[in-house]
């Protein structure tokens, strides 16, 4: 089987977990089929390269800035990407080409913005079959994340976003044979905003490579750990005031990654010592992290897909406190192996951590049922679904 993954990103050009999921896939199916990866160009120069036994074309898309440089775009730029990026004639034709010349059987998009709308229809108009899997809510909003700019849930759409969505719903009419999401709150919000209502959907879980002996922790001092983008819609000011009101001093409390509001949560976090900002941590270092830490947090107030942080964490036995919001609940089951509170409520997120720093019994259970969350043969699990499903498209 010859299989093509298009992504806006490829490592080692990471912005965040679907890039890392995006190579996990492909070097597995690497193993027994062919595989070429479609890609923005870091530079805005065509390059194709070889990486083990996969090619990867690095296309260049749009001159206004490198995908994994969109965060530094400002006043038109901006906008005028986004418009850029609903169709590129020029990303179709380089696009079709690639597959007729790698004779293609099967086209598994994941994030497509740079590219444009236009890699959907590519490989649709081959008659390819057209795997789409969902790791953000770029289709239905502009932001991708549902938030609003005063950090609020999107509940209704403005004009201009409502206009963009109906563009890009028009746009990808007929081209996805199957849509994939590791969370049911996705396809179901996709369904809701009148997408995919005529296409096939499953969950397929995310998967990591499971540690099969418990990582032996240290309780002497409690290490609460935030691993992810700095922005406020990832709720990370919430957790810093939860573990500000927290009187105990064997705690400590990391905060790992990069973003906009890091330098206000610097400031917010600035008056006790007890919180580290490690700033942005290479995937190859974070495992000492996973193991280090007694409990993850994940405090988004945005509808967070299938956290790959919640994955890793389970991997290494540590139990995860996250946001009762999205695909976040489909994978942490409350008391069990971890705790689930209301989005953005400083209190009920403190009281779940007393709970575990004051207990220490119970935070040896969750441990233990951390551990046995996830299949030991996870990645097998996911890579045979995969294939399961593309042999389906190809009878």
């Amino acid at each position: 089987m010859k299989i093509c993954y298009i992504t806006n990103l490829y490592p080692p050009h990471v912005l965040g977990g679907a890039e890392i999921v995006v190579k996990k896939i492909a070097t597995q199916m690497a193993k027994k089929h062919t595989v070429i990866i479609i890609t923005t160009s870091p530079d805005n120069n065509p390059h194709t390269i070889k990486q083990d036994s996969i090619i990867i074309y690095q296309l260049n898309t749009t001159k206004l800035y490198p995908v994994y440089k969109q965060t530094e775009a400002s006043g038109v730029k901006k906008p005028l990407w986004h418009l850029f990026d609903l169709w590129n004639n020029d990303t179709y034709n380089k696009i079709r080409q690639i597959l007729i010349d790698e004779d293609i059987d099967i086209v598994h998009i994941n994030n497509f913005k740079g590219l444009s709308l236009s890699c959907f229809k590519a490989g649709s108009d081959l008659n390819i079959p057209i795997v789409f899997e969902s790791h953000d809510f770029s289709l239905i909003c502009p932001r991708a994340n549902l938030i609003r700019g005063n950090n609020t849930l999107c509940k209704k759409r403005n004009f201009c976003c409502n206009s963009y969505v109906n563009i890009q719903r028009k746009l990808l009419d007929n081209h996805v044979d199957l849509l994939i999401s590791p969370s049911n709150f996705m396809i179901n919000k996709f369904k809701e905003n009148n997408f995919f209502r005529n296409t096939s959907s499953v969950k397929i879980p995310l998967a990591i490579e499971c540690n099969t002996n418990k990582t032996r922790k240290s309780y002497d001092t409690i290490d609460i750990t935030y691993i992810g983008t700095l922005g406020k819609h990832k709720g990370v000011q919430t957790l810093i005031e939860a573990f500000k009101s927290i009187e105990n001093r064997d705690i400590k409390l990391h905060i790992i990654g990069k973003g906009y509001d890091e330098e206000e949560f610097r400031k917010l976090a600035e008056s006790d010592e007890r919180i580290v900002f490690h700033g942005f941590v290479d995937n190859s270092k974070i495992q000492h992290f996973y193991e280090l830490s007694n409990v993850i947090i994940i405090p988004s107030i945005c509808y967070d897909n299938s956290p790959l942080v919640i994955y890793e964490s389970f991997s290494n036995y540590t139990p995860v406190i996250g946001s009762n919001i999205g695909g976040i609940p489909e994978l942490i089951k409350d008391g069990v192996n971890g705790y689930l509170f209301e989005p953005g409520n400083i209190y009920d997120l403190k009281e779940k951590l007393e709970k575990i720093i004051n207990n220490r019994e119970l935070l040896v259970d969750l441990e233990n049922n951390a551990g046995k969350s996830l299949p030991v043969d996870s990645m097998k699990v996911m890579i045979d679904s995969l294939i399961n499903e593309y042999d389906k498209l190809l009878i």
